[in-house]
């Protein structure tokens, strides 16, 4: 599991048929604090997530686990919108209301 922020979208009106119905979302990995790491990733998204949302993406097999992405070609998929997260007990992120 990795941490990213989606930070764009992907349409592509000409694709496999197993894909119809995804959203694409573009992501940046974050690192513990928060800050872009690496780069981007193109993800399914399983779970509904938006711009600017802080969320969680898994890679390889994991990525076709969803009842979302099972049995169709996923390498990443976003299966979590993070609501917090801390580190040594020290609070790094939490979501703004209304995210």
């Amino acid at each position: 599991m990795m941490l990213a922020m989606v930070v764009g979208t992907v349409v592509a009106s000409a694709k496999s048929a197993k894909t119809e119905g995804l959203k694409m979302l573009i992501l940046q990995p974050l690192d513990l604090e928060g800050r872009p790491k690496g780069q981007y990733v193109v993800a399914f998204d399983a779970v509904g997530a938006g711009e600017s949302e802080v969320v969680l993406y898994v890679t390889g097999s994991s990525a076709r686990q969803t009842p979302a992405t099972e049995g169709r070609p996923a390498d990443a998929t976003v299966f979590a919108i993070v609501d917090t997260w801390d580190v040594g007990g020290a609070v790094k992120y939490v979501k703004a209301a209304g995210d």
